[in-house]
């Protein structure tokens, strides 16, 4: 194990020292997207826009239903591409995705040297 690697950092530790700079956190972006998900229930409220959108748009209500398609499409690619950084805005505000960030693997928490 590397020496600026800190086996364990409690996440009240992590949360006053990320802002100063005292770590540096390298996350895994394929990894962070499935948690991501998982945590903010994102698909639930992607699908939930999509088959509302869908039968809006075939019950005649063409605008509103393709708005409500594009809006679960959308927030479905937002979450997948800022994953990395939604991942990091939660752990630093949630201790129990921090937990589950850093004992999965997702999240890789480092001492800055110096």
């Amino acid at each position: 194990m590397a020496e600026d690697t800190a086996p364990y950092i409690p996440h009240t530790e992590f949360q006053a020292g990320l802002p100063r700079g005292r770590f540096h956190v390298v996350v895994n972006p394929t990894l962070a997207r499935g948690l991501v998900l998982h945590v903010t229930r994102a698909n639930y409220v992607a699908l939930a826009a999509l088959g509302s959108g869908a039968a809006l748009a075939l019950a005649g209500h063409l605008l509103v239903g393709g708005v409500l398609v594009a809006l679960g499409i959308g927030l479905n690619r937002l979450v997948r591409t800022q994953a990395p950084r939604i991942l990091l805005h939660l752990a630093q505000h949630n201790a129990t995705v921090y937990e589950q960030a850093t004992t999965l693997g997702v999240m890789e928490v480092q001492r800055q040297p110096g």
